[in-house]
């Protein structure tokens, strides 16, 4: 297949890219530059809505991952950036393939598991209602600015990535350092359930993804087993052969990071992927202790 990928320079798109160039597709960057980014890439700036009307022409498919990073302290203007990088990215593709005689079949357009919010022990999949928070609002934003490209030859799924595991970016790149030394441990209670996927089984799903043809709408990304922050801490202090002892207090979480650690450090969400295991998908890493011991290496 021939495809398009926003955010194709990213931690997941270069992964993503890698693994589509080497089962045969050819994945082509949606770019703002062009350097680094190979000869074929197509030049946009979603930030003015530009993209040549015809860039999509002869695409099988559309993998939309553009976006700001929410790993930073939540001020106004990094809210904003979140938000509108997401959606003006989204309503800018939306548009373009809404507007062609053949446009792509497949839209596969990034999204994320914070739509459902802090929400405990409560069992999550697909069919749960979105949540509250900035989060929650972001993604269904996101996934709302795929509303131009809704017509019945466009099939548009979203991907609802939870944390991808991977040593070489991502959450895990940053855990690593302290733990490495000896300095990691739970966060707050440690009680909040943590869903995560395998970065191999990210690339695999989405590819799995371009020719599932029932798949539209929403799809989890994430293994079929979340686990607490604690059994987290554990497997990860077991990989690398180094103790978990020294717990960081709510506290220091809320006055570090701010409103983004209390959303993503010590927010709870127990996500399954029904669908996804739904079209056949099969998942290589599907406990956490194989997940990090593969990924760590």
């Amino acid at each position: 297949m021939r495809v398009a990928i926003t955010g194709a320079t990213g931690f997941l798109g270069r992964a993503l890219v890698a693994r589509l160039a080497a089962r045969g597709h050819a994945p082509v960057a949606i770019t703002r530059e062009r350097e680094g980014a190979g000869r074929d890439a197509i030049l946009w700036n979603p930030a003015r809505g530009e993209l040549h009307p015809d860039a999509l022409a002869g695409f099988d498919a559309v993998i939309n991952l553009a976006g700001e990073n929410i790993a930073q302290r939540w001020t106004d203007d990094a809210k904003r950036a979140i938000h509108d990088s997401r959606v003006q990215a989204t309503e800018l593709l939306a548009r373009t393939i809404g507007a062609m005689d053949r446009p792509p079949n497949v839209f596969l357009s990034g999204s994320a598991i914070g739509v459902y919010g802090d929400r405990g022990a409560e069992l999550l999949d697909e069919s749960s209602a979105p949540g509250r928070g900035f989060l929650a609002d972001v993604v269904g934003a996101w996934e709302g600015a795929t509303a131009a490209a809704k017509r019945g030859d466009v099939r548009i799924t979203f991907l609802r990535t939870g944390m991808v595991l991977d040593a070489g970016g991502g959450a895990l790149a940053k855990m690593l350092p302290p733990f490495r030394l000896g300095l990691g441990g739970r966060i707050g209670s440690g009680e909040q359930m943590m869903s995560w996927i395998a970065l191999d089984d990210w690339t695999r799903a989405v590819e799995h993804l371009l020719h599932a043809a029932h798949a539209d709408g929403p799809v989890n990304l994430v293994a079929p087993t979340p686990v607490s922050n604690t059994d987290f801490t554990h497997a990860l202090g077991a990989a690398l052969g180094r103790p978990t002892v020294i717990p960081i207090p709510e506290t220091a979480i809320r006055l570090g990071f701010g409103e983004m650690g209390e959303a993503t450090l010590l927010a709870s969400q127990r996500v399954v992927p029904t669908r996804l295991l739904g079209t056949g998908f099969s998942f290589e890493y599907e406990t956490i202790d194989a997940a990090l011991q593969a990924a760590i290496g």
